[in-house]
């Protein structure tokens, strides 16, 4: 049976690990950041020092004929983390964002238990390699921080004009964004409603708030939608 201390100092290398991970995707501005990643290191290495070690805390007396799984609890974990990855993920239109981030959550799962058992070179290993891949290796992919995804979606009413949809894009363009992905739809019941759906590149200088005002400029407008893809 393991002492308290070295119990604890299982759980706190497991949670610190895991705030490496969590630090690095809360500099990419990642929306699952540096204390959601060090609270599920830090649960997993829980659980895990709780499978190994809870049948000695429980004062069984010799010869009760108690049989201990010490792999139940940590393979619960691996299932049950499916959940809260699934979460990170969001579909929009023909792209998918947070893959990597659930990734993430995964990988610092697999430290938080590697922690909790005690194999302390395995976990601080496999926390470097997670580094590497996430940070080193990120420059091998189309990844630009300087520039923020948005899907955008607004509603045209009867008193826009029939070029308004090329005249707001071109506007949008002028912030220095680029525009991809246009969606036309227009209603020929007596509503006669536009929408106009497509994705912007916009400059990390510029603020939702003020592509959003650009827009409601023009006559028409009736309704802005902005999604944060990234």
């Amino acid at each position: 049976m393991l002492s308290h201390s070295a119990l604890i100092a299982r759980i706190v290398t497991g949670a610190a690990l895991g705030a490496v991970i969590g630090y690095e995707r809360d500099r990419h501005g990642r929306p699952v950041g540096l204390r959601t990643h060090l609270l599920v290191a830090l649960t997993s290495a829980t659980f895990m020092v709780v499978s190994s070690q809870f049948a000695y805390y429980q004062h069984f007396s010799h010869g009760d004929g108690i049989e201990v799984d010490a792999s139940r609890i940590a393979a619960s974990v691996v299932s049950g983390i499916g959940f809260l990855a699934g979460g990170a993920i969001l579909r929009t239109g023909l792209s998918v964002q947070g893959l990597t981030t659930a990734a993430g959550l995964w990988l610092v799962t697999a430290i938080g238990l590697c922690a909790g058992a005690g194999m302390y070179v395995e976990s601080i290993f496999v926390t470097g390699v997670g580094i590497t891949a996430l940070w080193l290796l990120r420059r091998l992919e189309d990844k630009d921080d300087r520039v923020a995804l948005r899907r955008v979606s607004l509603v045209l009413g009867e008193g826009a004009e029939g070029d308004a949809p090329s005249r707001i894009m071109n506007v949008v363009r002028e912030l220095g964004a680029a525009v991809s992905d246009v969606e036309y739809t227009r209603r020929l019941d007596a509503k006669k409603r536009t929408t106009l759906t497509f994705d912007v590149r916009l400059p990390i200088a510029i603020s939702t708030g003020t592509l959003v005002e650009v827009i409601e400029r023009h006559p028409g407008v009736q309704r802005v939608s902005v999604v944060f893809s990234r």
